[in-house]
């Protein structure tokens, strides 16, 4: 396969497509609430770890070390996850993906000690590894090229929503019924979603009951979203590598806000359950807004400029630097609401990346979207292996200030690199392998 680069002779719409009267607007509701029930099953265990830790006589480093077992195997499988999706087909991939992961949930409630919690956590994280990148290969089917931001954004959104929700309902399980339930009920969830995506989904637009013409020349070309030639590894990799350590950086915070906010309220400003559950979810409903504003920003931006660089970086630069100004304060006060206001406008500026680095695997390798965008999500993958386990022994031996200074570090390195890198799109026509400049 020969290789040409050149520079990019795409155009970019001057008009957003629309999803108003359009099946993918179904096929987004889909995800958005698949997205939903992940992040509620992959964070509800921080809502419930001050209970799980009394009951099970889990330390810090105990805890640190379960949630670092999903983190293990989700890091690993992302790549291969996203091939696999492809492979496979959305369609019966996150029918089977969503299965496993009630599974592994329900069993996370049944669990008796260390062992249990840290094998059904390595079983999430395992199905959850595939999911994302699969999701990208459908929406790589289903969406236009210049909405690729504002997907992203709403199916982020959703996840946040459920990031926002989990404390609330996780805390009303364990209040009315116990801490095991709250782990059952929501893995029933999962595998009642899996069923629903079989029956309402197809992976080619064109098998869909009802769809448009009109739609359908909408989509990406038929070509896009027929078998893929054979990934060019070498390619792709040095294309998603940079964007993969920014995701590192993103990935580090985001876990800090998942895992330790919960933990870090109780424990600093000894709140009860049902406060600390509560800021949380006001916290992470900052998100729920950051994720859309960052999409929709980054889309219109490349409308106007015709430059997908420009148009990425610039939302990913306002998002990692504005996170890291926000975090400050939490090293030098100790005051509940300076606390929860610095905590909500960071976790706000950190979403407003997310979209955005989700988007770039569907700009640089839509042919390859479900291995892009695991290449590029295995640099969250490995910030989830150590993110808990660093910033939870840091807490344990030097307080909340030192691991809140690290993830400061990280988002400005994380930045630095988004200032720089510069992506191309891959692509095979021909036979022939091309990497364009992202010009348009």
């Amino acid at each position: 396969m020969s290789t040409v680069a050149k520079a990019s002779t795409r155009t970019v719409p001057t008009k957003a497509s629309p999803f108003r009267g359009r099946l993918r607007g179904r096929v987004l509701i889909l995800l958005c609430v698949m997205y939903a029930i992940a992040y509620i099953d992959r964070t509800n265990i921080s809502t419930a770890l001050p209970t799980m830790e009394k009951a099970l006589n889990l330390t810090p480093a105990g805890a640190g070390a379960v949630i670092t077992a999903f983190a293990l195997p989700y890091a690993f499988v992302q790549m291969f996850g996203g091939w696999f999706g492809e492979k496979l087909g959305p369609r019966r991939a996150l029918t089977i993906i969503g299965i496993v992961w009630g599974i592994a949930t329900i069993w996370t409630g049944l669990s008796v000690g260390l062992a249990g919690l840290f094998g059904a956590r390595l079983l999430l994280g395992l199905s959850e590894g595939s999911a994302f990148p699969t999701a990208t290969q459908a929406m790589t089917r289903w969406i236009p090229g210049d909405r690729n931001g504002f997907a992203q954004g709403i199916v982020h959104s959703a996840s946040r929503l459920g990031n926002a929700l989990a404390p609330l309902l996780v805390a009303a399980i364990i209040a009315v019924a116990g801490w095991r339930e709250s782990f059952v009920w929501v893995g029933v969830l999962s595998v009642a979603w899996a069923i629903t995506w079989w029956f309402m989904f197809r992976d080619r637009p064109e098998d869909m009951k009802g769809i448009s013409d009109a739609e359908l020349a909408e989509l990406p070309a038929a070509a896009t979203r027929a078998t893929r030639p054979p990934v060019p590894w070498k390619a792709l990799a040095k294309q998603i590598l940079p964007v993969s350590f920014v995701d590192f950086g993103y990935g580090w915070t985001l876990w800090v806000f998942l895992t330790w906010i919960p933990s870090f309220l109780a424990t600093e400003y000894k709140l009860p359950l049902a406060s600390y559950a509560g800021y949380t979810s006001l916290i992470l409903l900052a998100g729920v807004i950051g994720d859309t504003v960052g999409g929709v920003l980054s889309d219109r931006a490349l409308r106007r400029t015709a430059n997908t660089r420009r148009a990425r970086r610039i939302v990913l630069m306002i998002g990692l630097v504005g996170s890291a100004v926000c975090l400050l304060p939490l090293i030098v006060t100790h005051n509940l609401w300076v606390a929860s206001a610095s905590l909500m406008l960071s976790f706000f500026f950190l979403e407003l990346t997310n979209a955005n680095l989700w988007a770039i695997p569907m700009d640089v390798a839509p042919q390859w979207s479900g291995t892009a965008s695991g290449m590029m999500n295995t640099g969250f993958g490995f910030a989830g292996v150590f993110s808990p386990i660093v910033f939870g022994a840091l807490v344990q031996f030097a307080g909340w200030q030192w691991p809140f200074a690290l993830s400061v570090a990280l988002l400005a390195g994380a930045a630095t690199v988004a200032w720089f890198m510069n992506p191309k799109r891959v692509s095979v026509t021909d036979g022939t392998l091309r990497v364009e400049a992202q010009e348009a």
